[in-house]
């Protein structure tokens, strides 16, 4: 009798999502290396403890990661600067900052430095690995609440097209490149030589027209649709 056999080839060997952690509190990053090391698609290549130690390793010729995944306040070289450098020297590569600062400006800091997403320390471990994944496929990834400031804009910014029932007006299209920058509201009134009141009008404008809630949801918006490259 003749007997057909089945080859079974496990996948085990298919390429991983190589990961680089880097944060200075150790038992954070060394706790993180462990959980991502026990998500079956990813492999953590190294943990560094500021962006320093991160630039070092790139001058050697060493495995490149595809993920960076970067506190924001370190000693030496801080992750905001860590990641302008990746966006200048690695652009190729993918930092999604993790770290404990929910406020505004410093989210708005890192996603002005090239970072493809943002989210806070107390994320759930399976949402880590749903936004490693989206970050990986589709180079973004941003969670509907980082913190409260975001509140529902980040999603809505993720799936937000510019289609024909959404036109911006000149002046709307001006302030909303200026919304990009580091001027605050009254120095965008001051550049557009309009009152505070009337840039407060855009604002809202804007916020209704593109269903966000804060100035984060306008810059997310901005970049996505390449209104403003970074």
């Amino acid at each position: 009798m003749e007997l057909n056999y089945i080859l079974v080839v496990k996948e085990k060997d298919m390429k991983k999502i190589d990961i680089i952690i880097v944060d200075d509190h150790i038992l954070f990053a060394e706790a993180l290396h462990g959980l991502i090391s026990d998500f079956e698609d990813f492999n953590v290549l190294a943990v560094f403890a500021n962006g320093e130690e991160l630039v070092t390793y790139f001058s050697s010729e060493n495995k490149h990661p595809d993920i960076i995944l970067m506190d924001i306040q370190m000693p030496i070289m801080n992750g905001v600067e860590a990641t302008k450098w990746i966006k200048i020297n690695q652009p190729q590569i993918k930092v999604l900052g993790l770290s404990m600062e929910c406020e505004e400006e410093t989210i708005l800091k890192m996603l002005r430095a090239g970072a493809r997403g943002y989210m806070l320390k107390v994320i759930q471990p399976s949402l880590l690995e749903h936004a490693l994944k989206e970050v990986h496929t589709t180079g973004f990834y941003y969670t509907k609440n980082v913190a409260n400031t975001l509140l529902n804009s980040l999603n809505a910014i993720h799936e937000k097209k510019i289609d024909e029932e959404i036109i911006l007006k000149e002046k709307e299209l001006e302030f909303l490149k200026l919304t990009c920058t580091e001027m605050t509201y009254r120095q965008i009134a001051e550049v557009m030589y309009l009152s505070p009141k009337t840039i407060e009008n855009y604002r809202e404008s804007l916020f209704a027209k593109l269903n966000v809630k804060t100035r984060i949801g306008l810059v997310l918006f901005a970049i996505k649709e390449k209104i403003v490259t970074l």
